[in-house]
């Protein structure tokens, strides 16, 4: 969006327009046989890729599987709701009931926080799955290559420096998807979504690299996302550092230059 801004430098001041990132709530109701689409949760994002988002919250939230394709994602066609509405609402329709009752986690999101509705730490720390085992090892040299590579797919940071972004890559360095985000959270539900749709494909042997910091919030993703590798420019809090030693996760901060810290599960890292 553009606004008119006056900026101060040096003292002097000149109007100017700028560009702000856009902020909407998105509104994600979910449906299944017998059961009549409800609302999950309102969470705040930047629109585009909103179907990625709403699979990839269901994913994290324990709500469907992963790899569990809907029958349908769509925008909301509710007469009720005026046309701009209906594009900030969306409606995934599964085939079978959800792992966990919707109605136990529902919450409104904002874009800074990602597991407002958790209501113990002890749900957090429980991943579904079993923690990843290490299979495959990667070469340091492609970790310092990641921030570079996930900055130079920032088109929107480039305009308003003010989003996120999360992208995933091979253990080959080699870029599967990315997605930008005014929430840190969003962009990893946008990426691990998009392989919930059928959008991208990537497995286990995977790097999830973020901008900014790694909150427990982001391991928890990418565990129920089954991707082995995290990598972020900025530091680790001590529950992600928690939740990524037992998920199985290689966490990796501090990634800038020829430098990067590894918080866990070093064996993946080759000279680990």
């Amino acid at each position: 969006m553009r606004r008119n801004v006056v900026e101060v430098l040096g003292g002097e001041q000149r109007a100017r327009p700028d560009s702000l990132v856009t902020e909407e709530p998105l509104e994600i109701r979910l449906s299944w046989p017998g059961n009549p689409a409800a609302r999950v949760a309102v969470v705040m994002r930047t629109p585009g890729a909103d179907f990625d988002l709403a699979a990839g919250f269901l994913l994290s939230e324990g709500v469907v599987s992963l790899g569990q394709r809907p029958r349908t994602v769509a925008y909301c066609v509710d007469r009720a709701l005026s046309q701009p509405q209906q594009f900030n609402v969306v409606t995934v329709d599964i085939d079978q009931p959800p792992l966990r009752h919707p109605a136990s986690r529902a919450t409104s999101v904002s874009s800074a926080c990602g597991v407002c509705g958790v209501d113990s730490l002890d749900e957090v720390f429980t991943p579904h799955q079993q923690p990843m085992a290490v299979r495959e090892a990667v070469d340091p040299a492609v970790i310092l290559t990641l921030p570079e590579q996930l900055r130079a797919g920032q088109r929107l940071f480039g305009l308003t420096g003010s989003i996120h972004a999360a992208a995933v890559f091979g253990f080959d360095g080699n870029l599967v998807v990315t997605r930008e985000d005014i929430g840190r959270h969003n962009c990893v539900d946008k990426v691990v979504g998009s392989r919930q749709l059928g959008g991208s494909d990537f497995g286990e042997s995977s790097i999830l690299c973020v901008s900014g910091r790694l909150g427990f919030d982001i391991i928890t993703k990418a565990s129920a996302g089954r991707i082995a590798v995290v990598v972020a420019v900025g530091g680790p809090s001590s529950l992600a550092v928690e939740l990524a030693d037992r998920a199985g996760i290689t966490l990796c901060g501090f990634t800038r230059g020829n430098r990067f810290v590894i918080y866990s599960h070093p064996e993946r890292v080759r000279g680990g």
